[in-house]
């Protein structure tokens, strides 16, 4: 011990000050305490002699690094409020600091001095801090670095999950944990930019073990401050390997198609979305495998997965740098940057390599369309309405080759997207009316009623027609509103005539998809007692494809039954023209039948057709329909009609879809 240790030692003057006194060397080990150091720290001088900074905890230590070079640098008494202080005991304290460093002979010492009562009871709130910050570090996995993103400590649960030892990370920059790829490395510096902007920053982070594996963790990453301004940084983080697993499993079953191990339809989807997000140019290859339950049928049962899998070996032969999904039975899309002629290639490339099954060759071939983004369509979901207009076409003509768009295709899916995309607009601005045609007695000549048709006229889009409209307003589910809207009016047309004597029969156009809204049928009750309307002057068209599908549901038939019993009458639409099945007429309350113009404006065109037409009526009259025919253009139209039998005609002859003011002077002028 040198002199002045020992002077210290017996020095009374020093032990009787009444605050703690600790003198380390220029490393921050202790050399000397005083008395009261040794009972307010719970130390005896022999067993801490030697240690390192033994007021602080092992993190705290490695942070205070920076503020000892200060002292040490530093002529005056360096003072450090609120400073954490750890007692051999376990329990932490908040004190004030004062440390002077001085010189003994050569060597550089550090005189510390803690303003602490030996027998103050530590800070209630600061032992619950103490506390919270234990129990985090025996649940999480702790990591602190400094403002230069180097790690000062990491506790024995990281070093644990992480497979690291303190000499080969503390001093090493916070990058060394995460993966070096430049993807990890911008999403190590996004963490870094958050914090030190002084926000903290959650999520999920991949990062790597000693050993090369990596791992997942929940991470939340937290800015912290030391006295004098001193900025460090704190990781928390919890394994969530297995979490991870399971969910890639699980997605692995929700997006990889098993039998040929391709991402399927919903992965499909991201893809796209990620790839039109990236502002990337690409081609969108879809392909149908032509006459495949023929394919499949000829062979073992077993042969389709077996095809199946050769046919996508094809593909990935084929094409590189392609995102290749299955989305459906014989469906695939491809999200490619390859030029078209490379793409319609793999046309021969098939028949180059034909697809052998024990030992028989199968003769495939194939229908695709290529949709360029952004150059044809600009959303997933435009991309795959254009594929399936562009696959139809291809199959129309016989199959067996990969088109793309053409100029009049194009063009038609252009104006489509347009009126989508304005027909909100129109609904919100209530910019549609409805026009009505009348219906003529074949007998009488008198207009005994008019079918209510939505026009619609816009400023970008121009007219649109209900053969454009209606359509379109199924796929994006506005038929209900474009429904609504006229039945709206028609009761409220119903209402102004009934005010002035006109009593005139009324019919509107109805989807199925309205009508399985349980409520339809109090919709339109509802809108007729409103209006004082009565039930019996509004008849509801359905078009036959409504008809097959309202036989499987119970609720449209019973519906329909409630709105027949109040007198509201059906018609079935476009007849002919559907699916060739009459069950539904026995099923539904249909008595009005009506026939499609293209029958009718083919009466005197086509040698058989005035028969068909015949039978048509016939078939209507037995059934105690009354037969009304669409789209009468011409007298010698009407002349066959009449000597037909038919009931009623509709048509540019009576007159064209008129405003209710016109068809109101029509009437009146009619009397």
């Amino acid at each position: 011990m040198s002199e002045w240790q020992e002077l210290l030692s017996s020095n009374l003057v020093f032990n009787h000050i009444p605050f703690p006194i600790i003198i380390t060397d220029k490393d921050g080990r202790v050399v000397w305490c005083s008395q009261h150091a040794e009972r307010a720290f719970h130390i005896k001088l022999d067993e801490v002699k030697g240690e390192l900074y033994p007021f602080m905890r092992q993190e705290k230590a490695a942070q205070f690094k920076a503020s000892w070079e200060k002292i040490l640098r530093s002529r005056n008494p360096v003072r450090f409020e609120n400073m954490e202080v750890h007692l051999h005991d376990g329990t932490d304290t908040v004190t004030t600091m004062v440390a002077k460093a001085f010189t003994s002979g050569s060597t550089r010492y550090v005189m510390t001095l803690f303003e602490l009562d030996e027998f103050e009871e530590s800070n209630t709130a600061f032992q619950e801090l103490t506390s919270l910050r234990d129990g985090l570090s025996d649940s999480f996995m702790m990591l602190y670095f400094d403002k230069d993103h180097l790690i000062t400590y990491a506790n024995p649960l990281f070093l644990k999950t992480s497979k690291w030892t303190p000499k080969r990370i503390i001093g090493r920059p916070v990058w060394q944990m995460f993966a070096d790829t430049p993807e990890d490395r911008q999403f190590v510096e996004s963490i870094l930019n958050t914090l030190e902007s002084g926000k903290t920053w959650t999520g999920e982070a991949r990062k790597m073990k000693k050993d090369g594996e990596s791992y997942w963790v929940n991470l939340t990453a937290i800015p912290m401050a030391l006295p004098e301004e001193e900025k460090y940084y704190m990781f928390l983080a919890r394994d969530i390997t297995k979490i991870k697993q399971f969910q890639d499993h699980l997605e692995e079953v929700a997006f990889i198609d098993p039998v040929t191990g391709l991402e399927n339809r919903h992965r499909l989807e991201q893809i796209v979305n990620n790839a039109i997000q990236d502002g990337r140019h690409f081609s969108f290859v879809y392909l149908n495998i032509d006459q495949f339950y023929t394919l499949t049928d000829v062979s073992d049962p077993d042969v389709e997965n077996e095809l199946l899998t050769e046919f996508t070996n094809r593909l990935r032969m084929y094409f590189s740098d392609t995102a290749i999904t299955r989305t459906g039975i014989h469906e695939f899309a491809l999200v490619t940057p390859l030029s078209d002629w490379f793409i319609e290639g793999f046309v021969p490339y098939l028949r180059q390599h034909p697809i052998y099954i024990r030992g028989t060759a199968i003769p495939i071939t194939i229908s695709g369309s290529i949709t360029r983004y952004p150059e044809d369509q600009q959303s997933f979901v435009h991309l795959m309405k254009a594929s399936h207009v562009t696959i139809d076409k291809v199959k129309s003509q016989g199959g067996g080759s990969i088109a793309a768009l053409s100029p009049d295709d194009h063009g038609r899916l252009n104006r489509k997207a347009l009126i989508e995309k304005r027909l909100m607009h129109a609904l919100d601005r209530n910019n549609m009316q409805v026009l009505y045609q009348p219906q003529v007695d074949i007998l009488t000549g008198r207009i005994t009623g008019a079918e209510a048709l939505v026009r619609w006229r816009d400023e970008e889009a121009g007219i649109v027609s209900p053969e454009e409209l209606i359509p379109i307003a199924e796929e994006t589910g506005l038929i209900h509103d474009i429904g609504l809207f006229v039945l709206e009016s028609v009761c409220q047309q119903m209402k102004d005539w009934a005010t002035r004597g006109i009593n005139l029969h009324v019919s509107i156009n109805s989807s199925v998809r309205e009508f399985r809204d349980k409520d339809m049928a109090s919709l339109i009750q509802e809108h007729l007692d409103q209006n004082n309307c009565r039930p019996d002057q509004l008849t509801v068209e359905i078009t036959e494809k409504f008809a097959l599908e309202a036989e499987a549901e119970r609720s449209i038939i019973r519906q329909m039954m409630l709105l027949q019993q109040s007198g509201v009458t059906f018609a079935l639409d476009d007849f002919g023209t559907g699916y060739a099945s009459f069950r539904y007429m026995q099923l539904l309350p249909i008595s009005e039948l009506k026939i499609d113009k293209q029958f009718i404006q083919s009466l005197s065109q086509q040698e058989k057709m005035p028969k068909l037409v015949s039978g048509m009526i016939q078939f209507g009259k037995s059934m105690d329909f009354r037969v009304i025919a669409e789209g009468v253009e011409t007298n010698e139209q009407f002349e066959v009609l009449r000597t037909l039998g038919c009931d009623v005609t509709q048509g540019y002859l009576s007159g064209h879809p008129v405003e209710a003011a016109e068809l109101e002077r029509w009437l009146k002028s009619a009397d």
